[in-house]
């Protein structure tokens, strides 16, 4: 079986086990990558969520975490239910299982709509909000194309490309990606589409709570949702300083292929995707161009499942903290340029186990800061 037809697997997470998920996420200072390391130190959210005061104080903190309540997560839960939405977590079933394995992938997702979009492999689509016809055209004609060829079309409901490519898939089925709730889509002129979106064959997706505006610090974020659910991306018009090369360089990050269509030297809306190209994009000229290149890549199941809430093999709760010297001597390694971790152990002389720890003590408490690419530095 292929996976154009194969079912996603995974485990479904009980109701207990979302509300401390939940709570986990929307706690002080926890982003995706801090709640895998949680979950895969102390194996469960529930022991993460006992353990966070302790590692808060250990790692210097001034003042406590707020953690977040099962009130504040039933409240969230009762207002996706009363939206017709619904959280997913990055092991179940119906989480996009290309998605999950990107660096600081979501560990819940707001979804609402059609989850049979989730589960087809997936094209991002994105370019330029100021499109021209001829660029909105191709949108919709590789948009279109993708989708007959079984294809979910991934993009971020802005004005111009993302917009075409959106309309051009509702019948096969595509997914809005959003910076801010599921109830605060941006722009408001695209609130229509998005209702058809959700109410036909299409998924909308968000990490963010619900009642959260977007703001211009979120739609990087939203970005790699575009780049990570995708087997690749198409990039159609798109200006040297653009939304859409953010995108494209983190499918690049992420191992995705990265397509771009040439545009007019002329046109300051092609001169990002000429750039696209001059590094080493592949060019498109038609849809076919798109669906040939990804077809080898569906043909099995690269992104095989793992388990919701299953720890790393050697990822058990030490039995004793360590020690002041040796987080002294972590700190002291660490500063403003981001290392790697692996770099850090070897620097130290540290156990991995201790150094994950102590990162995680400062992570917590705000004076660790994460980079793309599993990099880490002190906070100023």
């Amino acid at each position: 079986m292929d996976a154009l037809s194969a079912e996603p697997k995974g485990v479904v997470l009980t109701e207990r086990q979302r509300i401390a998920w939940l709570r986990l996420i929307r706690s002080d200072n926890i982003g995706p990558a801090t709640f895998r390391d949680l979950i895969n130190h102390f194996g469960s959210a529930e022991a993460a969520l006992a353990a966070l005061p302790e590692l808060s104080a250990r790692g210097g903190a001034t003042r406590a975490i707020r953690i977040a309540s099962e009130a504040e997560a039933h409240r969230e839960l009762e207002a996706a239910r009363r939206f017709g939405a619904r959280f997913v977590g990055i092991g179940e079933p119906d989480y996009p299982q290309a998605l999950k394995q990107i660096d600081g992938a979501p560990p819940l997702l707001a979804v609402k709509g059609a989850l049979a979009a989730a589960k087809r492999p997936a094209v991002g689509i994105v370019g330029s909000r100021n499109a021209s016809i001829a660029g909105a055209k191709f949108a919709a004609m590789v948009a279109r194309d993708c989708g007959r060829a079984g294809y979910t079309v991934v993009s971020g409901l802005a004005r111009g490309i993302d917009t075409a490519a959106h309309r051009a898939s509702l019948d096969t089925g595509t997914i809005a990606a959003l910076a801010g709730g599921l109830d605060q889509p941006y722009p408001p002129e695209n609130i229509g589409l998005l209702e058809e979106i959700t109410g036909g064959n299409g998924l909308a997706v968000s990490e963010m709570p619900f009642g959260w505006e977007p703001r211009a610090r979120d739609f990087p974020r939203r970005n790699r949702l575009i780049a990570g659910i995708g087997l690749g991306l198409v990039v159609i018009e798109a200006a040297t300083r653009s939304g859409s090369l953010i995108t494209a360089r983190l499918a690049g990050e992420f191992g995705r292929l990265v397509f771009a269509v040439p545009g007019s030297p002329l046109d300051p809306r092609c001169h990002g995707t000429n750039g696209l190209l001059k590094d080493g994009a592949s060019i498109v000229t038609a849809p076919d161009d798109v669906i040939e290149a990804l077809a080898p890549l569906a043909q099995f199941e690269l992104f095989p499942s793992s388990m919701a809430e299953q720890p790393a093999p050697d990822g058990k709760a030490m039995s004793v903290p360590p020690g002041d010297s040796d987080r002294n001597r972590i700190i002291d390694a660490l500063g403003p340029t981001p290392v790697e971790i692996d770099d850090v152990i070897r620097h130290t002389g540290l156990p991995a186990s201790a150094v994950y720890l102590i990162l995680l003590e400062l992570d917590i408490s705000g004076r660790l800061h994460r980079h793309q690419g599993g990099l880490v530095s002190l906070s100023d």
